[in-house]
C-alpha cells in the first residue's frame, strides 16, 4: 500500500512512513553496509595473518559485529512487513554469515517484488494481527523510541557477544 510522502522537516528522517525509511531503503543501506565491513573485517585478517599487523582486527571486527546484528534485527522487522516465506526469512538471516552475499540476497528479493516502498503496519496501512505483528505496529507509530530500542538490542546483543568471547576462541 503506497503511503502520501510526509512533510519535509526533520522529523521525516525517522518516519516509518516516509520513503526515506521504506523496508526497501532501509534493508538495501544495511545490505550494503554489511558487504562494506566483511570487506573491512577480510581486509583486517589479511593484514594479521599475513603481514602480522593486528590494529585493524578489534575495530573492523567490532564494526562488523554490530552491522551484522542490525542487519539481523532488520531481516527480522522486514521479514515481518513483507509477510516472506519461512525460507525466504532463514536465507535472509543466512545471508549474513557468507560474505557479499546480503547485497545480492537484497536485490534478489527486490527483483521479486519482495522489498516495498513503505510499512505495511505503519498508522494507516493494514490491522495488525497476532504479537509479532503488534509489535512492529507499536515499533512502526513511535520511531524515535523504537529507534533508540533498537539500539539498544544491538549493543546488547552485541555486549553479550563480547562476554562469550571472539569466534574460534580466544588465541
Amino acid at each position: 500500500m503506497a503511503r502520501p510522502e510526509s512533510a519535509s522537516d526533520s522529523s521525516a528522517v525517522l518516519d516509518p512512513t516516509s520513503s526515506k525509511l521504506s523496508p526497501k531503503r532501509l534493508y538495501g543501506f544495511l545490505a550494503a553496509a554489511e558487504m562494506v565491513t566483511w570487506s573491512l573485517l577480510i581486509f583486517a585478517m589479511v593484514m594479521k595473518y599475513g603481514f602480522e599487523q593486528d590494529a585493524f582486527i578489534r575495530p573492523f571486527g567490532m564494526t562488523h559485529g554490530a552491522v551484522f546484528i542490525a542487519y539481523g534485527l532488520v531481516t527480522l522487522f522486514v521479514w515481518v512487513n513483507e509477510r516472506w516465506s519461512v525460507s525466504r526469512g532463514i536465507l535472509g538471516l543466512a545471508s549474513t554469515i557468507i560474505p557479499f552475499a546480503t547485497v545480492p540476497f537484497e536485490r534478489a528479493t527486490l527483483r521479486r517484488g519482495l522489498l516495498s516502498d513503505s510499512w505495511r503496519l505503519a498508522p494507516g496501512g493494514d490491522e495488525p494481527k497476532g504479537i509479532i505483528e503488534k509489535i512492529q505496529a507499536l515499533a512502526l507509530r513511535r520511531p524515535w523510541l523504537s529507534a533508540v530500542v533498537g539500539i539498544v538490542l544491538v549493543a546488547l546483543v552485541f555486549t553479550v557477544l563480547l562476554i562469550l568471547g571472539p569466534p574460534g576462541g580466544a588465541r
